[in-house]
């Protein structure tokens, strides 16, 4: 008897040709030659001592011996791939969607995704961006992200999340060019808007007291991000929401010449989808994190 086991890869070999009665389909399934599978089981038989298999034109059956091998042999293969399986789906990565708006990925949560991750390497964050209100895409985000209560499904409990303004920015190579330290100022410089947020210019100059202020030119984009984007490069000069600029404001990238003139936004809004994934609720608390910390830095 031998006094080791059996190569593995031949008792794979030996399954799959009993399996099919076919050296040539056994082949095809391991994706190796058919004189790899010979040479295989041939190896098997010399290491068991025993034939395996009646070796007939054509064809194949096995022996009394090969029936009772692979009778022993299928089961016993069939529970170690379960067992890989099994591992395999534990040490796989959890996966959370998290839906927001485009700008407010590109500005404000990929920036902070890495805390994140390092937090929680074993959770991986798939980011999906739409413009449509949480109810028209409920079922495709763990937890999702929106300014403002209207337009969520009535099965989420919404939570506060951001509170925002917006002021003026441009580029600082702008505004050594062209200086904005007043009001009249605003008529030497080109007015940067988004097609989602075009109302935002007239209704900031109203609140300000310049209504009356014409801009030397208008560029209007599709998402608030390429606007934010043009103005780093130098376009013109853009309303910005504070929570997606002020990375771009810390780095020097963008500067605000007149801070004090804030308008405010509807603060941001985060909810949780009734089916959510377990790790969503890893996400909200992260979220919750990233809010103290914006409260901590505004009060000192």
């Amino acid at each position: 008897m031998p006094s080791r086991e059996p190569p593995l890869n031949a008792v794979r070999a030996f399954a799959a040709a009993a399996r099919h009665l076919s050296f040539t389909r056994a082949a095809h399934e391991l994706h190796v030659t058919h004189s790899a599978i010979s040479r295989q089981i041939k190896g098997l038989e010399a290491f068991l001592g025993v034939a395996l298999f009646e070796r007939r034109i054509r064809q194949v059956a096995l022996t009394a011996e090969g029936q009772q091998f692979f009778a022993e042999v299928e089961p016993a293969l069939a529970q170690i791939g379960a067992a890989a399986r099994a591992l395999q789906a534990q040490g796989a990565a959890r996966t959370v969607r998290i839906n927001v708006r485009p700008s407010f990925a590109v500005r404000w949560l990929i920036p902070r995704l890495p805390s994140f991750v390092e937090r929680h390497p074993d959770i991986e964050p798939q980011v999906v961006t739409s413009t449509v209100m949480p109810e028209q895409v409920a079922d495709s985000f763990d937890i999702a992200v929106r300014r403002g209560l209207e337009g969520w499904p009535g099965a989420i409990a919404v939570q506060p999340f951001l509170e925002d303004e917006v002021l003026v920015v441009g580029a600082p190579a702008l505004f050594k060019a062209h200086p904005l330290r007043d009001l009249r100022a605003l008529a030497a410089h080109v007015q940067l808007s988004a097609r989602t947020r075009k109302e935002d210019w007239e209704a900031w100059k109203k609140q300000v007291g310049a209504p009356r202020v014409r801009p030397a030119g208008r560029l209007q984009f599709d998402h608030l991000h390429f606007v934010l984007q043009a103005a780093v490069d130098g376009l013109g000069i853009a309303l910005a929401p504070t929570s997606l600029v002020s990375h771009d404001l810390a780095s020097g990238r963008l500067h605000s010449p007149l801070p004090a003139l804030r308008m405010r936004l509807e603060r941001y809004y985060y909810g949780l989808a009734p089916g959510a994934a377990p790790e969503a609720r890893q996400v909200a608390d992260w979220f919750e994190d990233m809010l103290l910390a914006q409260q901590a830095e505004a009060a000192g």
